[in-house]
């Protein structure tokens, strides 16, 4: 019986993984981006659905404002490194670029088609943006009436584009396969085909991460061979690594959140919170939180190492040191 006691004890005061929950969007979330640190902290922007960008300080997911303007659902958003620019794409046929400081919009660009990718370059000065129309194009920030560079190759929806670095570009889509282009040439110089259409990608350092299928796949960011791949045991939406490269957490139809060693492929935890399948995941720059978020048409934030004291988490002394 003392045995039973003090175990239970132990459980009861052990801490468990309590997800912040961001609302705010009425419709799904479909994409995410961590700026990196800056002397303000870290910020976290998301598309949604419902048309309506947010941003939020990405320790605490407190609402910064809300980018109003698109007329449609919005799929794709990111933040330029030093947290000045974000991006979206969306329904509406257009690209926008919003000042992060004012939430006021500073350029608009035209597509044909649904825009789902965006990104900027290391230096903020090219927007990277992928549309429903096949096509990939290279926008001077400031030049918003035609694009200085046009990509195409793809033989069916663009779901994510990205820089590798100042000259590459990495992207994936419905027609089943990785792309890289050169950007001063215009050229495709790889095409690597995978077993289903892509969900997701990340560029982490020295890898490419995509997600198709039961997949979550990494690759050399240089030379697009496969490092490493793992079968999951649900279909994978999203995945993001973290910084340390020690682990990575994935998410998709199954509406939960799964840890996972690199090394070894085990699942170290997985996490439900999330009432609908989980359409993108982010580590926050330093690694202590990642971001989700989901069909339910929430954001949530969990930590990397549960029970420690950390934003908005704080937790009560186990009672053998009180």
């Amino acid at each position: 019986i003392c045995i039973h006691v003090q175990f239970t004890l132990k459980m009861a005061t052990a801490p468990r993984q309590t997800p912040l929950t961001c609302s705010g969007h009425t419709r799904p979330v479909v994409d995410l981006t961590y700026s990196d640190n800056t002397p303000d902290g870290f910020f976290l922007i998301s598309a949604c659905k419902d048309g309506k960008p947010m941003l939020r300080n990405g320790m605490t997911g407190d609402w910064l404002g809300t980018f109003e303007g698109h007329k449609g659902a919005v799929w794709g958003a990111t933040i330029n490194k030093t947290a000045t620019l974000c991006a979206t794409g969306a329904a509406d046929f257009t690209a926008k670029v919003w000042d992060a400081i004012t939430g006021d919009e500073k350029f608009s660009y035209p597509h044909p088609h649904i825009v789902k990718g965006v990104d900027f370059s290391h230096d903020s000065s090219v927007l990277l943006t992928g549309c429903n129309d096949k096509m990939i194009r290279c926008w001077d920030v400031l030049n918003p009436e035609a694009p200085k560079v046009t990509l195409t190759g793809h033989s069916a929806m663009i779901k994510k584009t990205l820089w590798c670095d100042e000259n590459t570009i990495v992207s994936g889509g419905d027609d089943k396969c990785i792309r890289v282009w050169d950007v001063r040439s215009g050229e495709e110089i790889r095409n690597v085909p995978v077993t289903a259409p892509i969900t997701s990608m990340e560029v982490h350092q020295d890898v490419v991460l995509a997600t198709y299928g039961s997949t979550v796949s990494f690759w050399d960011s240089k030379t697009t061979s496969l490092v490493k791949e793992f079968s999951v045991v649900s279909p994978a939406y999203t995945a993001s690594r973290h910084p340390d490269k020690k682990t990575f957490v994935w998410g998709g139809l199954d509406n939960m959140l799964h840890m996972v060693d690199y090394e070894s492929g085990e699942q170290i935890e997985e996490y439900k919170g999330h009432f609908g399948p989980v359409h993108c995941v982010r580590f926050s720059p330093d690694g202590e939180i990642y971001a989700s978020g989901s069909e339910d048409g929430t954001v949530r934030l969990w930590q990397s190492r549960v029970g420690i004291e950390y934003g908005l988490w704080r937790f009560s002394k186990p009672i053998e040191e009180q």
